[in-house]
């Protein structure tokens, strides 16, 4: 029916409407006595075999919601119902910023694929911790990030606020140093740069009570020299492991309208190169910490393939939406199959 039906009128229109329309509706089917407990008892998968423990925390499934569709938690209660075993959300900078001019969301249908220049668009760290508050049961991701205004060598003090605020209401966090959309942000997957903020993190996470996993989202560009260089800065600052891979700036391959359109790629195209990433690291750390693998899980199979190469988790986010709310329950069942 989603295929058949909703996909092709929800294409007809602008997909940043489509989204805020989509998250309208969601938030008022779910007011309805009863809606929510009906959504999963036709989405959710519950079974044993699929928990698995990971960086020390316990996930119900290994298929994740990425973040960037619910940059400011306003949707994830709601979107769990959809069976999901974890939600990131974010990415969140400490001050609201309104991202990008519009329009910078475009679909590449032809190729499966989103291209989007948002620009990190959410309404600041503060906003989403009172959502958070609310939270009973979801196990939450916090990708945090910079302001567009602040300059890389004051980055640090950027991830260090998103972090307090975040650290009561999450459950692990994401440095998020690999998207596109931020001018120079990309500079600071440098080693030098990197390596000094995630220590600066770590530092304070080892001084809470309980620390909480930090991991690093990188970009799918990079080369196999920074990969390597990667593999060392995770076991050097000793953070909990990685998400591979973000949204990527190649266009090789599209056909579709749209397909020069500036921002990062995300979707069909970049399964193939996000399992390379996956896969090489895996081989070169010799599986040393774990890895999320995200970028064009569309199906089981896609799903699978990430899990074969290394990956301890999947998330989706593109997938979600050409595929529909079926696509984590036909991936936790084919688990299941294995």
């Amino acid at each position: 029916m989603y295929k058949l039906l909703i996909r092709p009128i929800f294409f007809l229109f602008d997909p940043e409407k489509v989204h805020h329309f989509t998250f309208s509706v969601l938030k008022f089917i779910n007011k309805i006595p009863g809606v929510s407990a009906l959504i999963r008892a036709i989405f959710v998968v519950e079974d044993k075999r699929l928990e698995l423990e990971v960086f020390g925390l316990k996930f119900k499934n290994p298929v994740g919601l990425a973040a960037g569709f619910d940059k400011d938690a306003k949707l994830y209660k709601e979107l769990s119902n959809f069976g999901f075993g974890s939600i990131e959300i974010g990415t969140l900078t400490p001050k609201p910023q309104p991202g990008n001019p519009k329009k910078r969301l475009f679909r590449v249908i032809d190729d499966k694929g989103i291209i989007n220049r948002m620009g990190f668009n959410n309404g600041g760290v503060e906003e989403a911790v009172e959502r958070l508050k609310k939270n009973n049961g979801v196990l939450i991701g916090g990708n945090i990030g910079k302001n567009k205004v602040t300059p890389n060598e004051n980055a640090v003090d950027d991830y260090v606020i998103c972090f307090e605020a975040l650290y009561p209401y999450v459950d692990y966090f994401v440095v998020n140093v690999s998207s596109p959309n931020t001018p120079n942000l990309r500079a600071l997957q440098d080693k030098e740069p990197l390596t000094a903020l995630l220590l600066t993190l770590q530092t304070l996470n080892a001084s809470k009570e309980k620390s909480k996993p930090i991991l690093l989202k990188i970009a799918p560009d990079l080369t196999d020299s920074q990969l390597m260089d990667i593999v060392e800065i995770v076991k050097s600052t000793k953070i909990a492991g990685v998400i591979a891979t973000n949204t990527t700036i190649s266009r090789e391959g599209l056909t579709s309208e749209n397909k020069e359109e500036i921002g990062g790629l995300s979707g069909k195209p970049l399964t193939k190169r996000s399992t390379e990433v996956i896969r090489f690291l895996a081989e070169k750390s010799e599986n040393a910490f774990p890895i999320i693998g995200v970028g064009g899980v569309h199906t089981p199979e896609d799903a699978i393939e990430k899990l074969n190469a290394g990956a301890s988790l999947v998330q989706l986010y593109t997938g979600f939406i050409y595929e529909g709310p079926a696509a984590v329950k036909k991936i936790n069942k084919a688990l299941l199959k294995r």
